[in-house]
């Protein structure tokens, strides 16, 4: 893999592919990906989203969660398993079943960026580990 940033929906979809494949090959752990977007709040973290052994975790707000559930619903090979809401975190970590290829995760990630956490058009998006 040789690249890790994209700043069109083509290209991140691509580059979330690449790096699924990469992650796989290499058989890492997991890969992250970042949403690289002006963030107001210097406190606030900027969006990600972790892939491993078919598996996408996730924070999300509760607002957020309402929407990641209702993206769901177009991917039915996707399930939540397992929601976490430790008492000192402002939202709910969501790891989610993703048994597809890498087309259609990166498919789903770029569709969760835009939707779920409302990134605007011309994002960049980095593959920060793989």
């Amino acid at each position: 893999m040789n690249r890790f940033r994209a700043d069109a929906s083509a290209e991140r979809e691509a580059l979330f592919e690449d790096a699924i494949e990469a992650h796989r090959a290499r058989e890492s752990p997991y890969c992250t990906f970042e949403a690289d977007a002006e963030v107001e709040d210097d406190a606030e973290e900027p969006a990600w989203i972790q892939f491993g052994e078919s598996v996408l975790n996730l924070d999300c707000t509760d607002e957020e969660l309402d929407r990641l559930k209702g993206l769901l619903e177009e991917f039915p090979a996707f399930t939540i398993e397992e929601l976490n809401s430790p008492e000192n975190a402002q939202g709910t970590n969501v790891r989610i079943s993703a048994y597809a290829d890498e087309e259609r995760v990166a498919t789903f990630v770029e569709r969760c960026f835009r939707e779920v956490y409302g990134q605007p058009d011309g994002y960049a998006a980095w593959a920060t580990e793989v």
